[in-house]
């Protein structure tokens, strides 16, 4: 009797795909006793996105793929395995994890790439392990790990305080769409907001009422008007940083974006585009001037960190 062979069962895995963002506006206030800048922002979450796959495993690894993998640690100070320690600790899980994460959103390019693998961390393993968090015990930890992480677990387009990890849900109509300017060069957060400092000792704090044209464009669904209210106070420092940045947006104002900014800490460049079609103009002049090492676009906003597919 011949036997067949039989495949092996498959591996239980869990994929989850998290988005980039843009912030539309930032406004930030002086040093706050923690360490930490007081700000105020409004985030729009881009699909330009961050892949993780997330496998059962007798430890926890880190493997990497896509632009600009080299430059991702993959030891423990990774923000997606300490995701992964973070989540369970808090319930109570000994299990191993394998994540692989796919990178879409640039590297230290203000547009928060490993917030976005720490969120997709979050629900991959709570789905792998079967914790059955809540939401909201998913965005408390979020908030542990970074700034920026709750509103990559959350998406669309929302309000943040406190340290940005403080959520309103704002009310956005129809899709905007962009254009962005990917530099090689990361520039440090850390870095930005110390220049900052430097440029701005006596900053105030945040003022909510400077973003209500910004807020009504939103609600309009605008995009000249969401254009001209673009705002970043992170802006300047990073110019002086890297003054090549003024580079990509002159390009982006001469090809009519309807504005530009530079992107969270940076040094990735957004151009609002008029429409879809109009995006994909404003990224042809980005690379026919030669001003980006890569040039993506995207529309926005998109829902936040989510399980596209599991196999038990």
């Amino acid at each position: 009797m011949t036997l067949t062979p039989v495949a092996p069962l498959p591996e239980h895995e869990v994929k989850v795909r998290a988005p980039g963002k843009v912030n539309l506006s930032l406004r930030v206030g002086p040093r706050e006793d923690d360490g930490y800048h007081a700000v105020s922002t409004i985030f729009q979450a881009v699909s330009v996105f961050e892949e993780v796959v997330a496998t059962s495993s007798e430890h926890r690894t880190l493997s990497v793929s896509g632009p600009q993998a080299e430059l991702v640690p993959t030891d423990g100070t990774n923000l997606a395995l300490r995701a992964a320690d973070l989540l369970a600790e808090h319930a109570g899980v000994d299990d191993g994890v394998h994540l692989h994460l796919t990178k879409g959103v640039p590297v230290a390019g203000g547009m928060a790439g490993g917030s976005a693998d720490a969120a997709a961390t979050l629900v991959a393993c709570d789905a792998l392990w079967r914790t059955g968090l809540s939401r909201d015990d998913l965005l408390e930890l979020a908030a542990q790990l970074g700034s920026d992480v709750p509103f990559s677990l959350a998406g669309h387009t929302a309000v943040g305080s406190g340290r940005g990890h403080l959520l309103t849900a704002a009310l956005s109509r129809g899709e905007f769409h962009w254009a962005f300017a990917v530099q090689d060069r990361g520039l440090s957060t850390a870095a930005v907001y110390a220049a900052y400092d430097d440029l701005h000792g006596g900053a105030v704090p945040p003022d909510p009422e400077d973003d209500v044209p910004l807020m009504q464009a939103l609600r309009a669904g605008d995009p000249r008007a969401l254009g001209a209210a673009l705002h970043n106070d992170l802006q300047m420092a990073a110019l002086e940083l890297d003054p090549g940045l003024a580079e990509p947006l002159a390009v982006a104002q001469d090809a009519g974006a309807l504005g530009v900014v530079v992107s969270g800490s940076g040094p990735t460049v957004a151009a609002l585009g008029r429409s879809r079609q109009h995006a994909l103009v404003l990224a042809a002049a980005f690379t026919a001037s030669g001003v980006a090492d890569r040039v993506l676009t995207a529309s926005g906003p998109v829902a936040g960190a989510r399980v596209v597919s599991t196999t038990d």
